[in-house]
């Protein structure tokens, strides 16, 4: 059987993959923190028919070789951890980073997830909690009676409250970023989430403003950081190269064909 059905169908695959990756990329335009996946490729095995430098003669070399490649396959999905931009939205529990760094929130199992998703509500015991119930660590819990539109969020992270009765606002916490070495080995699990991994390192954490660390934007969220222009062009792009790769399956099959029809 002809070795470029095999090549080509490997092209067609690749590029199926690849449309996929652009479908999760624009469905969640809209998410907020969400970061846009990249998918990298990498050419198949060679088969090497003809080595470049085997002796021609007794004393000329073969200048170059003769190699047949196999085709593509995926060998990784990256997030890209770029800036989105920030939306001003005026609710007094959302929170955006500018610059690097993660929230941590604990989960129902017992472990750490990481997100940059600021989208925090405040619950009936006054506590800061995702949208799924997560608890964001460490702890922020509001007094009972505090005045709701009064919470303020500084750029270094201090929460600040007023009180019936009282002038002065009143320190009730301080918000933490976690970053990572290598934030691109974080394994997505869902809900705006992150988890650790082996690639990504342990977390390191501090205060925002600080170390390395994004500042807090109070009233603010981040939204994804998906271009749409770009990934429709990407979109075509592949589009394109599923037609070509197709075309290639449509003429060996033809070729195949006519060596069938050789004997009649």
């Amino acid at each position: 059987m002809m070795r470029s059905l095999w090549t080509a169908a490997s092209g067609m695959i690749g590029q199926q993959f690849n449309i996929d990756t652009i479908s999760n990329n624009l469905s969640n335009v809209n998410t907020t923190g969400f970061k846009k996946n990249r998918p990298d490729f990498e050419d198949l095995l060679y088969q090497t028919t003809r080595t470049a430098g085997t002796p021609a003669t007794e004393e000329t070399l073969v200048p170059v070789g003769v190699q047949i490649g196999h085709g593509v396959k995926v060998s990784a999905t990256q997030k890209i951890f770029t800036q989105g931009s920030l939306q001003n939205t005026g609710n007094v529990s959302d929170v955006a980073i500018e610059g690097e760094g993660f929230f941590r929130v604990l989960m129902y199992d017992g472990t750490y997830g990481y997100t940059r998703d600021g989208a925090f509500k405040i619950d009936s015991n006054g506590q800061f909690v995702s949208s799924n119930g997560y608890r964001l660590m460490p702890e922020l819990v509001l007094p009972e009676n505090f005045i709701r539109e009064s919470v303020a969020i500084s750029q270094d992270g201090i929460v600040t409250v007023n009180l019936p009765g009282q002038d002065d606002p009143v320190t009730v916490g301080q918000l933490e970023l976690y970053r990572f070495t290598n934030p691109a080995g974080l394994q997505a699990v869902g809900e705006n989430l992150f988890k650790i991994s082996n690639a990504s390192g342990d977390p390191i954490g501090g205060q925002p403003g600080f170390d390395g660390m994004g500042k807090t934007v109070h009233r603010f969220l981040e939204m994804s950081n998906v271009e749409i222009v770009k990934e429709m062009v990407n979109m075509i792009v592949a589009q394109r190269a599923y037609e070509f790769n197709s075309k290639s399956v449509q003429t060996s099959d033809s070729m195949l064909g006519i060596a069938a029809n050789l004997k009649r």
